[in-house]
């Protein structure tokens, strides 16, 4: 069943994003009460980029900590860190390859769950309201995010099967998503044999991997979106942002629900307009796409004030 929800904010400035995404994704908890996430997009981190890894949870969190630390060097270095529970986030300055960085990280239990000068990524089991012990998403403002609550209907619920996910290698690309990638085991086995690694057995994570290797090789991110219409099987819709885009892409026969809303200052996307109307209130039109169809908004890449 789950829930997706995407706010784009199309003006100048930023917005509550994170006020905003949340009280959509509470709107949209009876939909999934197994967890909850959120790619949130900022306006950048000067210093670096932003990790979120997800410690060994059957381990001390703080020895987890430390290990982790130790194994950031020698192609990257923390220039802060905070443990949120079992997720740690760094704040690093990197002279490696990401899959270098997440191949020396990823060891005994710990994962890298997202990357990007932009991107703040956080998800925790249980409700929406679970995620504000990780990250204050009521103060944070930004421009955009997506935003996921997952019902389990075929693997187990933790940290590491909850959404959105990163498409990893690619800073900043998330996804989230709702429905079934019915050619989902061909397509793992087709990306395990070009050296992608798969951490859960949900079927939502191969979208991620799908963008991640189109991306890497030269495909925009529009590109990307319309080919996997084609090239997944099944009923899904998915979202998916990067620091200055914001989609979704739909299956051809339109199985799970979406509905889009934009009005001049911002698009609020769900599968349910009671969480659309928590964003915008009576605002806009509500509209329910075709099927076999992807929609990309963009705005002026974000621009990162080095210091001196």
């Amino acid at each position: 069943m789950c829930g997706i929800a995407g706010y784009f904010h199309k003006t100048e400035g930023d917005a509550p994003i994170g006020a905003v995404l949340l009280s959509m994704l509470n709107a949209l908890a009876r939909r999934g009460p197994d967890s909850a996430g959120a790619a949130l997009y900022g306006h950048g981190e000067p210093r670096g980029e932003i990790c979120w890894i997800k410690l060994d949870e059957l381990a001390d969190h703080g020895r987890s900590e430390a290990t982790v630390l130790e194994r950031l060097a020698p192609g990257a270095r923390a220039l802060s860190h905070a443990r949120h529970g079992a997720l740690l986030r760094i704040v690093l300055q990197r002279d490696e390859p990401v899959r270098d960085l997440c191949a020396r990280v990823e060891r005994d239990g710990c994962e890298v769950i997202s990357l990007g000068r932009s991107l703040e990524l956080v998800k925790e089991v249980g409700a929406p309201d679970n995620l504000t012990a990780v990250l204050d998403l009521s103060t944070f403002r930004g421009t955009h995010g997506i935003g996921h609550t997952r019902l389990s209907t075929e693997s187990k619920v933790d940290l590491s099967h909850s959404q959105p996910f990163w498409a990893r290698g690619i800073p900043d690309l998330a996804t989230v998503h709702n429905g079934h990638i019915t050619n989902y085991d061909r397509l793992r086995r087709v990306y395990e044999g070009r050296g992608y690694r798969f951490f859960t057995h949900n079927d939502s994570e191969v979208i991620a991997v799908y963008l991640a290797h189109l991306i890497s090789h030269g495909r925009t991110f529009e590109e990307a979106l319309r080919s996997s219409l084609d090239d997944f099987d099944g009923s899904f819709t998915y979202l998916a942002a990067t620091a200055s885009e914001f989609g979704y892409a739909r299956d051809p026969f339109a199985f799970k629900p979406l509905i889009t809303v934009e009005t001049e200052h911002a698009v609020a996307i769900a599968n349910e307009e009671i969480a659309i109307r928590s964003a915008l209130g009576d605002a806009g039109v509500a509209h329910e796409p075709s099927g076999h169809i992807y929609r990309v908004w963009r705005r002026a890449p974000v621009r990162v004030q080095v210091p001196a």
